[in-house]
This record gives C-alpha cells, sequence and structure tokens, in this order.
C-alpha cells in the first residue's frame, strides 16, 4: 500500500513506472517532442509514394487507437473490446453526418466524437454499475462491439453496407492530398499523448494508479472508483472516436473491415502489449513496430499470417511485460551495477561484510531500534505525501 501511495506523487517517463521524478512540464514535453520529430521525417522517405504514405497514415491512426485503449484500460484496468467499434461511431457517424444531413467536416467530427464519448460513458457506467470484472466488462464491450458491426451491415443504405461507403465531402481539401493527411494524424497522436502525459501527473492519474492496482486499497484511501472509470472511458472513447472520425475523412472510403473487431481490436490489444501496458509511449513503440512488421511480411503471402503470429509470440515469450518495462528494468539493472556502492558509516546498524563460509552476525538491539525508527520515519513520509497529492 505503501509503495502505491509514494508511487502516486510522480511519473517516471523513461518506462511508464510510477516513481519520483521532477514534475517540471520539459520532462514530459521533450520526449513527446523527440517522438514528433522522428516520425515528422517518416515523408521524407516515403513521401514518393501514396501507398506507403496511406500506410503511414494508417499506422498513425493505430497509434491514436492504442493510447485512447491504453487511457481506458492501462490505466483504469476496463478491458473495452470495442475500439473499433467506438472508433466507427466516430467515423461512420461523421461521414453520414457530413454527406447526408449537409454539417461541415469539422461540426460532424465534433458531433460524432461526441456520440463516441457518450457510449463509451454508457458501457463504463453499465459496468461499474453492475460490479463487473475484466472478463466481463470484456465480453459485455465485445457483445457491442458485435452488434455494431451487424448494425453497420444492416444499414445499408446509410453506411454502405459490405462495399463500404464513399466519404464525398472532403475530396477536394487537403484532406485527400498525399502528404498533409499524415501530419494531421501525426498532430493527434502528439495531442493524445501530452493529453495523457499530464493526466498521469495529475491528482486524476493518481487515482487512475491507485484503483488499477489495488479497487480495495483506493477505495479505503478515499477515492470514488466508479467516477474514475467513468472519467477513463469517456476520455478514451473519445480518443477513439476523434482518430476514427478524421482517419474516415482522410481515407475517403470506409468499410466494415475499416473498423472490424479483428483488423482493429485485435490489433491494438496486441500493439500494446508489445509496447508495455499503462506506459506512456508504449503505443507508440507497439504501432510503429507493427506497422513496419506488416508490411515486410507483406511478401511472405498466404503465409503472412502464419509468420505473422510465429513472430508475436516469440516476441512476447522474449519480452512478456512489453518493450518499454524491459528496456527500463534492464537499464536500472545497468546502473545500479554502475553506480558507485554507498559507504558504510562506522557504528551503523549496516550489514558488515562476514568472512568467507563464515555465518552472518547476529542482530543487536541498537540495529532492531535503528531498523524501527528508519521504517517509522518512511511511513511519514508516505502518509505527508499521500496527504499532499489528496
Amino acid at each position: 500500500m505503501s509503495d502505491r501511495l509514494a508511487g502516486g506523487t510522480g511519473t517516471s517517463l523513461i518506462g511508464g513506472a510510477e516513481a519520483r521524478a521532477s514534475r517540471s512540464l520539459a520532462v514530459l514535453l521533450i520526449p513527446i517532442a523527440a517522438v514528433g520529430a522522428a516520425l515528422a521525417l517518416v515523408p521524407l522517405w516515403l513521401g514518393e509514394s501514396r501507398v506507403l504514405m496511406g500506410v503511414a497514415v494508417l499506422g498513425l491512426a493505430y497509434a491514436c487507437y492504442t493510447i485512447g485503449f491504453n487511457v481506458i484500460f492501462g490505466s483504469t484496468g476496463q478491458l473495452f473490446l470495442c475500439v473499433g467499434a467506438l472508433a466507427g461511431i466516430g467515423g461512420y457517424g461523421g461521414a453520414i453526418l457530413a454527406d447526408t444531413v449537409g454539417l461541415p467536416i469539422v461540426v460532424s467530427i465534433l458531433v460524432a466524437t461526441l456520440a463516441a464519448t457518450v457510449m463509451g460513458g454508457l458501457l463504463s457506467f453499465v459496468a461499474v454499475r453492475r460490479s463487473l470484472g475484466v472478463i466481463f466488462t470484456g465480453i459485455v464491450t465485445l457483445i457491442f462491439s458485435l452488434s455494431f458491426d451487424a448494425l453497420v451491415l444492416g444499414l445499408s443504405d446509410l453506411t454502405g453496407g459490405d462495399t463500404g461507403r464513399l466519404i464525398k465531402s472532403g475530396a477536394d481539401t487537403f484532406l485527400r492530398d498525399k502528404i498533409p493527411p499524415y501530419y494531421l494524424m501525426l498532430t493527434l497522436v502528439l495531442v493524445f499523448l501530452l493529453v495523457h502525459g499530464l493526466l498521469r501527473r495529475s491528482h486524476v492519474g493518481w487515482a487512475f494508479r491507485a484503483l488499477r492496482d489495488d479497487e480495495v486499497a483506493a477505495e479505503l484511501a478515499g477515492v470514488d472508483v466508479a467516477r474514475y472509470r467513468v472519467y477513463a472511458a469517456l476520455l478514451g472513447a473519445a480518443m477513439l472516436g476523434l482518430a476514427g472520425s478524421t482517419y474516415a475523412f482522410t481515407e475517403g472510403r470506409i468499410s466494415p473491415t475499416t473498423y472490424g473487431f479483428g483488423e482493429v481490436d485485435v490489433v491494438v490489444v496486441v500493439m500494446l502489449a508489445f509496447g508495455g501496458i499503462g506506459t506512456l509511449f508504449g503505443p507508440i513503440v507497439g504501432a510503429v513496430t507493427f506497422t513496419i512488421v506488416d508490411e515486410v511480411l507483406i511478401e511472405f503471402g498466404q503465409l503472412r499470417q502464419v509468420a505473422y503470429g510465429i513472430l508475436i509470440i516469440v516476441l512476447f515469450l522474449r519480452m512478456p511485460r512489453g518493450v518499454i518495462p524491459t528496456v527500463a528494468s534492464l537499464w536500472r539493472r545497468v546502473r545500479g551495477r554502475g553506480g558507485p556502492s554507498t559507504p558504510l558509516r562506522a557504528g551503523s546498524g549496516a550489514a558488515k561484510s562476514t568472512p568467507l563460509g563464515g555465518a552472518s552476525p547476529p542482530l543487536r538491539s541498537e540495529d532492531l531500534r535503528q531498523a524501527a525508527d528508519s521504517a517509522a520515519g518512511k511511513l511519514e513520509a508516505v502518509s505527508g505525501e499521500a496527504q499532499s497529492a489528496e
């Protein structure tokens, strides 16, 4: 419990692990800016090919989806298996409002995003009110996802059914150019990262971590579990709806496979698990890695899915916690080995060296008293930090 309370006072961005860190905004902005600068160079290599630029835009869309899912699942442990459905509400809703109703593109995107936000909040509210666990929340949201797929096929007059729907709005704008859509989606990725990063460093982020780690302990600490879970679902669903709607207008055509469960949800879960669940930059690592891997394996033809599955199994066996937590753990281990050893003071209660093959010296009463005083001091510090965080 004390570890959780102490972890709520800061966030280490190098691995997404909760630990004490500087609250300077630069600690958050510099890594995000570095990610943006690196991804902004992609059109220099792929800008000559419209097909490859389309793949890059799709990869950024998946990064947006994974960040939204990370806010919901990685922050509060709500297994929403309706990522594609919430993104589809934004995509289909924006297209229908713009083409059929005649609303401006920006207004259509905002209204469709609002609809996805409300639906995500409603699903979370139902799960909280019914006290559904992770598995049952996943089942309920999976049923909603399958229902959405059936609804898309049933309302073929509006959605285009199996063949999909062409989006006329925005056809004569920069949304259909070769390179501008990439930077538009990249802007969304960076904004989502910034929002998530600021959230993790706030009081709301502390509450998210508390209820994710131990719901009972969070309630005892005064965290309103139901309210904060709905908050996470609202924010994550808003990200999914906005990303899905924006991608629809840049693509110009949407179909059931654009937001299908197998094409979106499964891929997003794999990307997040690979990058690191609950980490800030895990979605970026997962999206970039599997977008590249997917293109490389396209040459395998019918064996593509087999090779894809084998690669995923190997990667997860080697790094079961994800890339970022594994790299962060290795980095801490290397720093621990290379760091200077702490000198022992004479007369202190620290352990002293023993001769080879000898037994450890018996503990003295002075050692026990010093250990008890140290533990009491740490407990008072943790209690003070928890009160200041609240």
